[in-house]
């Protein structure tokens, strides 16, 4: 049932990931130039009040030196860069396993 739910989850970041490389293909057609969309300026549009507390809860947890450097680095990301990784590193997790028969 873990595995399913790893699975599915993996599938869904997939998903996300060519919905942002679509959004941003459209975007750079438009403009005729590269446009990526930062995972910070997409998640500050869907939900900023979501993003507030993660840097409270990171801050209070394990530091401002946490927050400055690492996380808003994450956030600088491109969004289908960031979710395609995350789908690829869960779907790797869950892969069954090859057995090899020795002749």
């Amino acid at each position: 049932m873990f595995r399913l739910l790893v699975r599915l989850a993996g599938l869904f970041a997939l998903a996300a990931a060519v919905i942002g490389l679509v959004v941003d293909g459209t975007k750079s057609i438009a403009a005729s130039a590269l446009v990526l969309t930062p995972l910070g300026e997409a998640w500050l549009a869907v939900s900023p009040a979501s993003l507030g507390r993660a840097e409270a809860a990171i801050e209070a947890h394990l530091g401002r030196f946490a927050w400055e450097p690492l996380a808003t680095a994450l956030l600088a990301l491109p969004v289908w860069l960031v979710f395609g990784v995350l789908g690829a590193l869960l779907l790797l997790a869950v892969r069954p396993a090859r057995f090899r028969v020795s002749a």
